[in-house]
């Protein structure tokens, strides 16, 4: 049996309300000129798998139970003998999502797990690239209700980035803003 067309909020917020906006703010012609989130990549580096490569799996575990998708093994492109890294040595995991698993990870993003953050006030507006990307570094893994606190062996964060078409990093805030990304007021 066929699924059925699966309607993501956060897609649909943005077909209607947040390109409406972003047309009105930087005065747009056309809806295709308004920027849009393309892609959003978790990347975990994990310096500790030189000692033990255990830590890798778990990590893999756990960004693919955050995700939903399974993640990738990043490689070392040469060997380092004072970090004790070998050239081909698994030393951290990345996704990419795309779609509604995109949308699906933004929306858990915003309101399940930045909240869950203790003494969270915003997220800073100093991670955008100039090119209209942002990264955002969460320190815990814990903050999503995925992760099983017991099961983990240890607390490590990794990096959230939003890949936009936007042409600078006005566009994006804007956008991301629309999204309802809690950024901190400017000082």
């Amino acid at each position: 049996m066929a699924k059925k067309h699966e309607v993501n909020s956060f897609k649909d917020k943005y077909a209607k309300l947040t390109t409406k906006a972003l047309m009105e703010e930087f005065k747009y012609r056309s809806p295709m000129q308004v920027p849009h989130l393309e892609k959003i990549v978790i990347n975990a580096g994990i310096g500790d798998a030189t000692k033990d490569a255990k830590l890798i799996e778990a990590a893999f575990n756990e960004i693919q139970n955050i995700t939903g998708q399974k993640p990738v093994l990043t490689k070392s492109k040469k060997a380092i003998a004072s970090f004790k890294l070998r050239e081909d040595q698994a030393i951290g995991v990345k996704v990419t999502l795309r779609g509604n698993n995109m949308y699906n990870f933004m929306e858990k993003l915003i309101h399940i797990a930045l909240p869950r953050v203790r003494d969270f006030k915003g997220i800073s507006r100093n991670g955008f690239d100039g090119h209209g990307n942002y990264t955002l570094g969460i320190k815990e893994q814990i903050i999503f209700i995925e992760v099983n606190y017991d099961d983990v062996k240890r607390v490590r964060g990794f990096d959230v980035t939003f890949v936009t078409s936007a042409k600078n990093d006005a566009e994006a805030l804007a956008l991301l803003t629309a999204f309802g990304l809690p950024f901190t007021r400017k000082k």
